[in-house]
């Protein structure tokens, strides 16, 4: 897991808009996020992860330890519990909405050498956001 660790920089996303449309993000966020380039930080101490994600608007910053339940305010303001696993070169993080009317979501981070791939979904829909992250 050391291979994960290191600062990469968005290179490529697809259906992101339609994504944070789906999650009810505003029409101003949505535009921002989309024409940023986020740089995402992973590190580790201690058998705590850190994942960072920093644009020129918004720092975005989740910590957990691996198989372990937590409680996370997504970068959108849902009010979710998160358990992030590991299958082999893969974060696999399911967020379960707390409040009704809100939204599940699952991401896998994939780890491929100096290339990360982020795929996003939402519970329940077909809706499919893969975004690609290259190690700067």
């Amino acid at each position: 897991m050391d291979s994960f660790k290191g600062k990469y920089e968005r290179v490529f996303a697809e259906n992101y808009e339609e994504f944070l449309k789906a999650l009810d993000v505003n029409f101003l966020l949505r535009k921002a996020a989309t024409v940023s380039t986020p740089v995402m930080e992973v590190s580790e101490e201690d058998g705590v992860w850190t994942i960072k994600t920093s644009t020129p608007l918004k720092t975005m910053e989740v910590k957990f330890k691996v198989g372990e339940e937590f409680d996370e305010t997504t970068p959108d303001g849902r009010e979710v519990k998160a358990i992030v696993t590991l299958d082999g070169n893969k974060f696999v993080c399911e967020q379960k909405a707390k409040k009704e009317g809100q939204k599940s979501t699952k991401s896998i981070r994939e780890f491929n050498g100096d290339e990360c791939i982020y795929t996003m979904t939402i519970d329940g829909m077909d809706l499919v956001c893969v975004q690609k992250f290259k190690r700067v």
